[in-house]
C-alpha cells in the first residue's frame, strides 16, 4: 500500500506466513530512505475478504490504521482512501488458473487520493490530496529473476514487472517449467492500456534497470536512472529468509509508444523500483 505526497512517501506491506506448520505474520515499513519490519505472532493477524487486521493496525478498503510501538519503531497514524481505481479484470488474466505457480500478482488499485498523517519514530508523513497506490502478492516464493516498477504522473499511474515466471517448481513436484512473464498497467486519463503475455507482450530489452516491452503496436520504455534500494523480506520456499531491494523513490525515465507516436516520456525522482537479476 503505496502512499505518495508531492515530497514523502511511504509504502506499508502487511503479510502472512505459512511454511513448515509454523506461521507469523509481519509489517514492513519502507520510506524515502529506510525500512522496517516487525513481526508477530500468528494469533495477531486476522483477515475479511480485503480487511486486514494486525495487533492493533488495520488495513481495509477505506485506509489504514497503524500503531506499532517497541523499542526501534514508533508509529501511530491513520490514512483514509478516496474511491479506488480497479482493474477491469485481475493482472494475471488466465495465468490466475494455472496451478502451482510461485507467486501470483494482484492490483487492487492503480490510484486513489490519500488523506491523514502518520508518525514515524517522531517525523510526521502528511497526505492532503496525496496519491495512493495498492497491489499484492501471495505464493511460496518469489521470482528468481524479476524488475517491478510503479510510478504516478500527470493524468495517471503505471505498473510493469518482468519475471521469470516457475510454474509445477513447487519442491514436492520438481523442477516444473519457467519462461519470461510480462504484466503492466498505464493507466492514463481514466483508459487502461494492458500489457500481458498472454496478450502478446514481448520484452526486447531487459539489462541493467533498462526495460522495452512490446505488444501489438504498442511500446513502453523504462530506465532507472540511479542505483540504490533498501533490503526488504521476501518469500523463498514460504521462508521470509531472502532479502531484496527496493527504491521506494528514485529517479527514472518512462515513455509509451502507440502506433510509432510518443503518447508520453517523462522523467521523475518519484519512481518505485526494484529487480533482482541473481
Amino acid at each position: 500500500m503505496k502512499c505518495q505526497s508531492d515530497n514523502q512517501t511511504l509504502a506499508v506491506i502487511p503479510a502472512l506466513h505459512q511454511c513448515g506448520g509454523k506461521v507469523t505474520c509481519s509489517i514492513q515499513l519502507i520510506t524515502d530512505s529506510q525500512v522496517w519490519i516487525e513481526t508477530f505472532p500468528a494469533e495477531k493477524f486476522s483477515r475479511k475478504n480485503k480487511c486486514i487486521d494486525i495487533g492493533r493496525n488495520h488495513f481495509s478498503l477505506y485506509g489504514m490504521e497503524l500503531s506499532i510501538h517497541t523499542e526501534e519503531l514508533a508509529v501511530e497514524g491513520r490514512l483514509s482512501y478516496g474511491a479506488l481505481t480497479p482493474l477491469k479484470y485481475d493482472i494475471m488474466g488466465p495465468f490466475s488458473l494455472v496451478p502451482f505457480m510461485e507467486c501470483r500478482h494482484s492490483v487492487w488499485s492503480m490510484q486513489h487520493l490519500v488523506f491523514g498523517r502518520i508518525m514515524l519514530n517522531g517525523e510526521s508523513y502528511e497526505f492532503e490530496h496525496a496519491l495512493g497506490y495498492w497491489e499484492g502478492d501471495r505464493g511460496y516464493s518469489f521470482p528468481k529473476k524479476y524488475v517491478w516498477t510503479h510510478c504516478f504522473f500527470r493524468g495517471g499511474s503505471l505498473m510493469l514487472s518482468v519475471a521469470e515466471i516457475s510454474v509445477l517448481g513447487f519442491p514436492f513436484i520438481g523442477k516444473g517449467i519457467s519462461f519470461t512473464g510480462v504484466i503492466g498497467i498505464v493507466w492514463w486519463r481514466g483508459k487502461e492500456f494492458r500489457f500481458a503475455t498472454y496478450l502478446g507482450a514481448r520484452v526486447v530489452e531487459n539489462a541493467d534497470g533498462r526495460l522495452r516491452v512490446v505488444q501489438k503496436g504498442m511500446e513502453l520504455e523504462v530506465r532507472l536512472l540511479e542505483t540504490g534500494g533498501y533490503p526488504l523480506k521476501a518469500p523463498e520456499l514460504g521462508n521470509m529468509v531472502r532479502t531484496i531491494h527496493e527504491s521506494a523513490s528514485c529517479r527514472a525515465f518512462y515513455r509509451l509508444h502507440i502506433q510509432g507516436e510518443s503518447v508520453f516520456a517523462f522523467e521523475t525522482e518519484r519512481a518505485s523500483f526494484e529487480y533482482e537479476y541473481s
